[in-house]
């Protein structure tokens, strides 16, 4: 290991005596191959907690650091996730199954009651209002079109996965940062149990699972709960025409890039989420900060997600 360079005598020399020391022990934990090693001496609580610099060069130059760190354990944690899902598919089934069907439920059939009220609302708020619109300018030929881009393209993946986000997320951070911060992580590994199998892979799964269907219910709400909105108002349309237009608007991209989409959505939450409740040493102090990083980190991750969907849909 290499020698960490001696600062005291400087100012700022504990600060940076320290940073040598973690990056050391870091470069020791690589190469011995101990990946759980490198994600706990990788912690940047250290930038997070210094002092703040003293011109916006160095405070640019400290964000963006700690915006690759944030991406290079986000990445690493997504691929050691997707390898434990492939290579340990058919390991402790018993275990696993039960714990995936839980995790579903929490993140799908517990949210029917509130997607439902969110679905009414959005067929009120946006939907009859739109469709209404359509009418009074003539241009009810293209209310199909507008409600494919606007509801099913849009506004139901992303205010699906905003809403799971919140409900479901947050509580993945407090429990595996609970569980983290009370050694019940390092627990499982004394008995032989691979946390990422056990504590992970159930989370990533049934939330991409709920996500895609809530995403489904919340588009089928919307839809109809807009054209009651509107035979409220008197829109000379009828079931028949609005449903029609909609069935021709859609073609099978939209529900290859929907389906995909909300499966991203879903795996990548989960991979945010969880890679700040475990992948990092904490206090039980430090949980409720950490939880509302993940929640912003994820809501970002999802405009970014959508973003590129939007470019494959203007490809395409």
């Amino acid at each position: 290991m290499h020698s960490v360079p001696e600062f005291d005598t400087e100012p700022g020399g504990r600060e940076r005596k320290i940073f040598f020391s973690r990056m050391s022990l870091c470069y020791a934990a690589v190469v011995r191959g101990k990946l759980a090693k490198t994600f706990e001496f990788a912690d940047t609580q250290i930038f997070r907690r210094a002092a703040l610099p003293k011109s916006y060069t160095d405070l640019l130059g400290r964000k963006l650091f700690l915006f690759l760190l944030t991406v290079q354990g986000l990445g690493a944690f997504a691929l050691i996730t997707l390898g434990v899902i492939l290579s340990k598919s058919s390991v402790a089934k018993n275990v696993i199954r039960p714990r995936i069907r839980q995790e579903i439920v929490r993140a799908g059939v517990a949210l029917l009651p509130m997607f439902a009220f969110v679905a009414l609302a959005l067929g009120f708020l946006v939907v009859g209002q739109t469709v209404s619109a359509l009418a009074k300018v003539g241009a009810i030929n293209y209310l199909g079109s507008t409600m494919v881009i606007v509801v099913v393209r849009e506004l139901g993946p992303l205010l699906s996965a905003v809403l799971v986000l919140a409900r479901v997320g947050t509580a993945h951070v407090i429990e595996l940062g609970t569980a983290r911060a009370l050694g019940e992580v390092e627990a499982l590994e004394v008995l032989g149990i691979d946390p990422v199998h056990y504590l992970i892979v159930p989370r990533v799964i049934g939330m991409a699972l709920g996500i895609f269907s809530l995403t489904v219910y919340l588009i089928i709400g919307a839809l109809g709960s807009g054209y009651l909105f509107a035979f409220l108002q008197d829109v000379p349309l009828t079931p028949g025409d609005y449903f029609k237009q909609l069935v021709e608007s859609l073609g099978w991209l939209d529900f290859a890039l929907l389906a995909l989409k909300t499966v991203g959505f879903g795996f990548f939450i989960a991979i945010v989420t969880c890679y700040h409740g475990l992948a990092q040493p904490l206090r039980l102090e430090d949980v409720s900060r950490v939880a509302v990083r993940a929640v912003t980190q994820g809501v970002i991750v999802c405009v970014l997600i959508d973003a590129l969907f939007i470019v494959l849909y203007l490809v395409a």
